[in-house]
């Protein structure tokens, strides 16, 4: 059973988010990509976390999809608005959060604020200079559109300056796991190795043989299985 919602964030503006209900308290929420939405590949990440007992909540960050707001007024603060204005609408007594490419940025940072159980990573954007050749262009002509219609600017990155993947480093304390693929070329995994090294808790990475940013049929698959079960070893049973 799924059912859309749409819930308030600030500036009576609200994000779109579906529940796909599962009998239980153990609750995984989604965040996607930079740019993208709570489609695609997220409708099946839902199905099968309800089939493991999972209730599990995809949304679009506002921006994106049916949510309201302008692309160019997003930033990484505003996302992690918007997954909290989220996770407090649902309530829930024990979760975890799941974060792709960007959303991973947003997961990590917003974990250091909020209570998950663990911390759940596809490719993710960890350290700044990940985002340098964005940053690159806003400076040389004033905005990125990195997608169609999605723009960014200077006002993006004087909101992201503001974190360091140093905080997550010193302030996490709940497992995580990593997922990342080997011929990467948007989010090297160079980068997670880093992070998996510096990190102070229990950490997971799954590298993925020949997968690149978006990840084969297969390797979904493998990452959903390596997933559910890396969740049970943690006690979410």
């Amino acid at each position: 059973m799924t059912e859309k919602h749409f819930i308030e964030v600030e500036n009576d503006e609200e994000v779109a988010a579906v529940h796909h209900e599962a009998d239980s308290d153990k609750w995984i929420f989604y965040c996607h990509g930079f740019g993208s939405d709570k489609e695609g590949s997220y409708v099946e990440r839902c199905e099968r976390a309800v089939e493991e007992g999972f209730n599990a909540v995809r949304f679009d960050f506002r921006g994106n999809g049916e949510s309201d707001g302008d692309f160019v007024e997003q930033s990484l603060s505003s996302k992690i608005d918007d997954l909290e204005a989220v996770i407090e609408y649902f309530d829930p007594e024990e979760y975890v959060l799941f974060g792709s490419s960007f959303g991973g940025k947003v997961v990590f940072h917003a974990a250091t604020e909020l209570e998950p159980g663990a911390v759940i990573a596809k490719a993710p954007v960890t350290y700044n200079e990940i985002m340098g050749k964005f940053r690159s262009v806003v400076e040389n002509k004033g905005e990125y559109e990195y997608i169609d219609g999605k723009p960014i600017d200077q006002r993006f990155f004087e909101d992201f300056d503001t974190y360091n993947f140093q905080e997550v480093v010193d302030e996490l304390d709940v497992p995580v796991a990593i997922f990342h693929g080997s011929a990467d070329t948007t989010v090297h995994p160079e980068h997670s190795l880093k992070a998996v090294e510096a990190l102070n808790t229990n950490v997971m990475l799954h590298k993925l043989e020949g997968e690149k940013h978006s990840f084969s049929g297969g390797a979904e698959q493998k990452m959903r299985n390596s997933m559910i079960s890396w969740l049970r070893n943690n006690g979410f049973s």
